[in-house]
């Protein structure tokens, strides 16, 4: 029967199979990462698979060729296209005495690769063709890249097939590229080309069910293959403990939540789907698709946010930047801020590990500027050491403290002597970031976020610089904090950043305060630029004589910036408060 008729007419969901690789691992021992390999290695031992879960009683499985895509990524064209055939021939001869619809994996193509994801998926999506494979399964997808070329390129080359796209979520609904996975499915299902969207991998299906509740997907085909609950590592052995018949019953909830395509991912086995078959055929016909309502979200709180209603009324700000302690010493930086905060800033920025060095944290600093001395704290918050979790813990901290501006950045590396020992964790880039802090705006948190990007104004390719700052308003970033203005480029660039941003923009000035202070900016800080000018202008200087130029040359600078900006931001260099305090005094 053709798939389409079958999922009208037969009234009941149709079931997939469960894992390939987390069962190929249980059966033989060999990690699970080579088990496409075994298309032409071992095929005895994936055919076998393919037959346990068929004669469980799936109705459709899956081609062994989940990681082709990275494969291919990489470079390795002719071996994946052989393990692509391979796979297609182990699958149909498996399916043929069964009548099952055989389904072509399609796994996520990486992004920066040598090839795009459109081209990875297209040129997979050819060869299955070619074998007589005309539905797809394109799954476990962090993004949407690549998926509507490749749905518009299937329909093109065959007006028969049948494509379902299926994104992995985190318990929080969120992928590893920190897209929110509601959006991704509600985007994908408006593509006509697509036939099914939905959620597969990363989760149990506990907490899948939660990201089903209150989905508006009306009219929409919804498909579901949870894992079979979560990894825990058993004599150095990772394994799922998940039972078949704990995972038929959540399954159940699922079809009654309106899925109408099931089965299992990472730790499902065909006991687990004998389990669902069993189930789906003692249960009545389904009776309704529309997924059941979430809880009440808590409602919003007041904006208590200073800094941010300052701007939004076109107030001018002035947020200077004091460097975090490399040591447990907070008497400085707290009689620091205090000053500032009476000199006339309006924030305090607050770095997070500047060039990859440990100091205090940055958020830890700004929940205890806030509370101790009522300062408006901006904190950075780089994507460099911390994981989607450990990010999202420490935003919740800096609500619930009343800190509710925060920088987005990407981080700079770290230290290259320091790296045997120190591992920069890089989960996704400041606009990706931006992206998920946003989806925390909309769907958690009862006061949002006012998010902020760096706009580096130094850049020799600045236009791509923009374009990044665009991508980032995209994204949900309200305003910039730029780069210091000590150059004419950089004067040229705030404008054109001016004329082509929608957001607030704060103008970096940073005091220089000697000629070898000039010359180490120019040549070893990434961002920064000292024209020649200026930098003649310190030699010679004593520090009292520099400094005096020092403030000449920021107070210069913030008049002439000031009719592309929004405000100051002004960075303190080598911990020297009273030098920033001359220049807010002449500022103001």
């Amino acid at each position: 029967m053709d798939i389409r008729s079958y999922l009208k007419c037969s009234g009941r969901p149709l079931l997939f199979d469960g894992a390939m690789g987390t069962y190929y691992n249980t059966l033989t021992g060999l990690p699970s990462g080579q088990c496409e390999r075994a298309n032409l290695d071992r095929p005895e031992e994936i055919l076998a698979i393919h037959r346990g879960y068929l004669s469980s009683g799936c109705q459709a499985i899956k081609t062994n060729t989940f990681s082709m895509g990275a494969e291919l990524a990489d470079g390795d064209e002719a071996l994946a296209m052989q393990i692509i055939r391979a796979g297609c021939r182990l699958a149909q001869a498996a399916a043929e005495p069964y009548g099952a619809y055989v389904f072509a994996d399609l796994g996520p193509v990486p992004l920066g690769k040598s090839i795009s994801p459109e081209e990875g998926y297209c040129r997979q999506a050819e060869v299955f063709l070619s074998q007589g494979i005309t539905h797809f399964l394109a799954e476990t997808l962090p993004t949407d890249e690549g998926i509507p070329e490749l749905a518009r390129y299937l329909k093109k080359r065959c007006p028969e097939s049948f494509l379902i796209v299926s994104f992995a979520v985190s318990s929080d609904g969120v992928t590893w590229e920190g897209s929110r996975g509601r959006e991704l499915l509600q985007k994908t299902a408006r593509l006509p080309e697509v036939d099914a969207v939905g959620f597969n991998c990363v989760s149990g299906p506990h907490h899948i069910l939660e990201q089903l509740r209150g989905l508006e997907l009306s009219g929409t085909l919804l498909s579901v293959m949870p894992n079979a609950g979560y990894p825990t590592v058993v004599g150095h052995r990772t394994v799922f403990q998940g039972a078949p018949d704990y995972f038929a019953q959540k399954m159940m909830e699922i079809v009654q939540a309106g899925a109408g395509i099931v089965g299992g991912c990472c730790g499902t086995t065909p006991a687990h789907i004998a389990q669902m078959a069993a189930a789906l055929t003692a249960a009545p016909a389904r009776q309704g698709t529309r997924p059941p309502r979430g809880g009440e979200r808590a409602p919003r709180r007041p904006s208590e946010n200073p800094l941010w209603e300052k701007l939004r009324r076109g107030k001018r700000v002035l947020a200077v930047e004091l460097d975090p302690p490399v040591d447990d010493e907070i008497g400085f930086f707290m009689e620091g801020v205090a000053a500032l905060r009476d000199a006339g800033a309006d924030a305090v920025t607050i770095a997070d590990c500047p060039v990859g060095r440990p100091r205090a944290d940055s958020s830890l600093l700004a929940c205890k500027v806030k509370r101790e001395l009522g300062m408006e704290p901006l904190p950075h918050m780089a994507c460099r050491d911390r994981n989607l979790n450990a990010t999202k813990a420490l935003l919740l901290g800096l609500s619930i403290e009343g800190v509710h501006n925060v920088l987005l950045v990407t981080g700079d590396p770290i230290p290259t002597e320091a790296r045997d020992e120190v591992k920069s964790v890089f989960n996704f880039n400041s606009r990706k970031l931006a992206r998920y802090v946003s989806g925390l705006n909309e769907d958690e948190l009862t006061t949002p976020f006012r998010l902020f990007g760096a706009l580096n104004l130094n850049a020799r390719n600045f236009a791509m610089q923009l374009k990044m700052a665009q991508e980032k308003e995209s994204c949900g970033v309200e305003g910039f904090l730029t780069q210091p203005v000590l150059s004419k480029e950089a004067m040229e660039n705030l404008a054109l950043a001016r004329k082509t941003l929608g957001g607030k923009i704060l103008g970096g000035i940073f005091p220089v305060v000697s000629y070898k202070n000039a010359c180490f900016l120019n040549n070893e800080i990434s961002g920064m630029r000292v024209c020649d000018e200026i930098v003649a202008l310190y030699e010679g200087k004593e520090r009292r004589e520099a400094e005096d130029l020092a403030v000449r040359i920021s107070v210069q600078v913030a008049r002439e910036i000031a009719p592309y900006t929004d405000g100051i931001y002004l960075m303190t260099p080598f911990r020297r408060v009273e030098l920033v305090k001359r220049i807010i005094t002449q500022i103001r």
